[in-house]
């Protein structure tokens, strides 16, 4: 059984494109997503520096529109199963053929922007915890008034909240931790970004939602989740809680799962694969060159 997984925020590096580009099809795609929201994404994915392509209004839509347009260069008839990271489960929900690819961008367009202004409202900031006893970090982060954002497995948290309680967990970490400053606006993940979650809820109503086409499991609690409605809710509820990563990869190999193949911009989950998903076989789609070896892994584990 093989599944796509498509990253979350932070994969992207500027000028992650480059190659990308140089694929008509993929080109092609680009230009589409870019008209689609009004957003020049092949500037943004060649041209733009690391600071712009880190606003969340800019990096969430090129996110998701690099997932799905190299997701569309595999042999995607013998995939089973498809899952996201935060944003990723967007792109997700478009392999899945819950919503259109038009539909995911103008949806990450939405949620982006929403996100963007509610980061905007307070200081807020996020940190990597790395290693310490999961209980032990917990309490520390309730302590400090902050939240589990993402539970990314493998002994790896990442902390939100205001961004002084992130500056006294980088002064003094849970015994045994190792934390880690992100380059981030906003405390994503928690009920700073409530507002955000009222403004996508709005927007879905405008959808056309279908149930999945492919096996799609939950960022709420890693469940397999078999309607496009229900789907289409948690993951705009996501936005406000925390993303169980730790739980979907388990949920995963539970299933059977052997294979999974990260699209672009690819390597965090495959990262994070190789310590959570014991014995199953990982490519990362982080260049064009890469698409033979994916196309030949679903070849031998797809359906």
């Amino acid at each position: 059984m093989l599944v796509i997984l498509c990253p979350g925020q932070g994969s992207q590096k500027p000028g992650f494109l480059n190659e990308w580009l140089e694929l008509p099809q993929y080109r092609t795609q680009l230009e589409e997503f870019s008209e689609t929201i009004s957003l020049d994404l092949i500037k943004h994915g060649t041209l733009s520096d690391e600071e712009t392509i880190r606003d969340t209004a800019v990096a969430q839509p090129l996110i998701v529109a690099a997932s799905i347009a190299s997701a569309n260069l595999l042999n995607l008839k013998n995939v089973s199963g498809v899952a996201g990271h935060s944003v990723g489960e967007l792109s997700a929900a478009s392999l899945a053929g819950i919503i259109s690819n038009n539909e995911a961008m103008q949806l990450v367009n939405v949620r982006a922007k929403a996100m963007a202004k509610a980061a905007a409202s307070s200081e807020q900031s996020m940190a990597a915890i790395l290693g310490g006893d999961q209980d032990t970090v917990i309490a520390k982060l309730t302590g400090l008034g902050l939240s589990g954002a993402n539970y990314n497995g493998a002994g790896q948290i990442v902390a939100a909240g205001s961004k002084s309680g992130i500056q006294e967990l980088v002064s003094s970490p849970p015994e045994g931790a190792k934390v880690i400053p992100l380059s981030v606006a906003g405390a994503f993940h928690t009920e700073f970004m409530a507002p955000a979650v009222e403004e996508l809820e709005a927007f879905t109503k405008t959808l056309t939602v279908s149930d999945p086409q492919l096996s799609i499991w939950s960022n709420q609690a890693g469940q397999q989740v078999t309607s496009g409605s229900e789907f289409i809710n948690l993951l705009v509820g996501q936005v406000a809680n925390s993303v169980r990563w730790d739980l979907c990869m388990s949920a995963m190999v539970a299933a059977g799962v052997t294979g999974v193949i990260e699209v672009s911009p690819a390597g965090t989950l495959a990262g994070l694969a190789k310590r959570g998903m014991p014995g199953v076989e990982i490519v990362a789609l982080k260049s064009p060159a890469d698409l033979e070896v994916a196309n030949s892994l679903i070849e031998r584990l797809g359906k």
